[in-house]
């Protein structure tokens, strides 16, 4: 597990001075700026941002993945192991994605107006809106590395398919009926129109369980295709 933690934090170290981490934030906080407006109602614009951070999250595993030059991953992977390297890459994409889905609910917290939309059968308080959408965000963000693990190396090999299936696996989490991304995003819609929040815990926890699935999956694929 130490090991896990400093190869995470040499990719993160390596996203940030390569400065692939900036198109997905900016293109997060762009996306941000048109579709949530300052007085608009809490909950409703918790929903809107934690539905786009899951494509912004599955971009956040691939601006990993790349940033390393193959022969600097090389030396790495036969120093701590090809298995401990993917998991290292795919946990920094999480920290950058829960990191910017804390920097969303608070920016969106100290933007918004009042809590519900107006007409709502409740006038539900704002420290359980921002409880929800934490965990909402927290939700979108495990799920949008599942998308990324996905699509990219080493379960596809070619990388030009990496953007489109990362996008067609984000939608496809996005409007399932049974995804907990669709779950807690549609959770918090209905709150704004009723003003009954309910934390999406069950949704955290199936995320939690599926991105540890997926995530080991992958990595012990990783193992034995060669990247």
């Amino acid at each position: 597990m130490a090991q896990i933690g400093s190869l995470t934090r040499y990719h993160l170290e390596l996203l940030l001075r390569s400065h692939a981490w900036l198109p997905p934030f900016l293109a997060y906080a762009l996306l941000l700026v048109v579709g949530v407006a300052v007085g608009d109602p809490l909950l409703g614009g918790l929903g809107f941002g934690a539905g786009v951070l899951l494509p912004v999250s599955a971009w956040y595993v691939r601006s990993v993945l790349s940033a390393e030059p193959p022969a600097s991953r090389a030396c790495l992977v036969a120093a701590a192991g090809p298995v401990r390297v993917h998991l290292g890459a795919l946990l920094a994409a999480l920290t950058v994605s829960l990191v910017l889905a804390v920097g969303q609910v608070a920016a969106v917290w100290w933007t918004s107006g009042s809590v519900a939309n107006a007409g709502a059968e409740r006038d539900p308080g704002a420290g359980a809106a921002v409880s929800a959408g934490l965990a909402a965000s927290a939700v979108c963000a495990l799920m949008g590395v599942l998308a990324g693990a996905l699509a990219n190396r080493p379960v596809l090999g070619r990388a030009q398919y990496g953007i489109p299936t990362a996008l067609a696996l984000a939608t496809l989490l996005l409007v399932v009926p049974y995804s907990p991304a669709n779950a807690a995003v549609r959770g918090l819609v209905s709150a704004a129109r009723t003003g009954r929040i309910a934390v999406p815990w069950p949704s955290l926890a199936a995320a939690v369980v599926l991105l540890a699935a997926v995530g080991a999956g992958v990595a012990a694929l990783a193992g034995r295709r060669p990247e």
